[in-house]
């Protein structure tokens, strides 16, 4: 696996539970719209533990994330690189899909893993040939509020094409703690510019993304770009 990964840094894995709706299955690996996977998490990181990777977990809705984190609770401690848990718990712009309850969430992640870093987001959407909305004063200032009371590095996934439009609130937002950075991703279909890339190359504090929790932004190259 470590030669198959090559040069990455960290692995994404989006988890599910197997039978979500009847709340008693196994969390597996599967990103919707598929919702079935003969790759479970169980399984996954066993794999994970004997690699140098850090792994970041993404998860959709709420039920696969205490089922989650008892896994993760029992091999962290062989764990040799960070860890980030991952989940959309506001809306944000063009955002259409469900978010994951914040408190619910928080209370689950960090009373089994208080040490790993979060990963905090909004919901977004992007449309082409349309002037899309970045994230406003409101979105930020509803994320600072819940990040307040916390003790974990957190970093806040953004998308590239909305973050030029939305510098002052981002700023602003990075400048309530030093345990702030914003992860830098990328949809699939979505149209931005290298001179957009320059924007925030020179517009936000820069660093390669590593274990230690000061780090303002994550970038490898010009941005950590991570492609759903």
């Amino acid at each position: 696996m470590e030669g198959e990964l090559g040069a990455a840094h960290m692995i994404e894995a989006d988890v599910l539970l197997c039978g979500e709706e009847e709340g008693n299955g196994e969390p597996i690996m599967a990103h919707p719209p598929e919702t079935n996977s003969d790759n479970t998490l169980q399984a996954w990181l066993n794999e994970i533990v004997n690699t140098k990777k850090g792994i970041k977990l993404d998860f959709k809705s709420l039920a696969a994330v205490k089922p989650s984190m008892m896994l993760l609770e029992g091999i962290k401690l062989h764990l040799r690189r960070p860890v980030w848990i991952n989940a959309d718990i506001l809306p944000g712009p063009n955002g259409t899909n469900a978010v994951v309850d914040a408190k619910r969430f928080l209370d689950s992640v960090t009373s089994f893993c208080p040490d790993v870093t979060l990963s905090l987001g909004w919901t977004t959407g992007w449309q082409p040939q349309q002037c899309n909305k970045g994230y406003s004063w409101a979105m930020v200032k509803e994320m600072a509020q819940i990040c307040d009371a916390l003790t974990q590095p957190v970093t806040f996934p953004v998308r590239a094409a909305l973050v030029r439009q939305s510098k002052s609130e981002l700023l602003w937002l990075l400048q309530k703690s030093n345990r702030y950075s914003l992860t830098v991703w990328t949809g699939r279909h979505d149209k931005y510019s290298i001179e957009d890339l320059l924007y925030l190359r020179e517009n936000f504090d820069k660093t390669v993304c590593d274990h230690r929790p000061f780090v303002k932004v994550v970038i490898d190259l010009f941005l950590h770009l991570t492609f759903h």
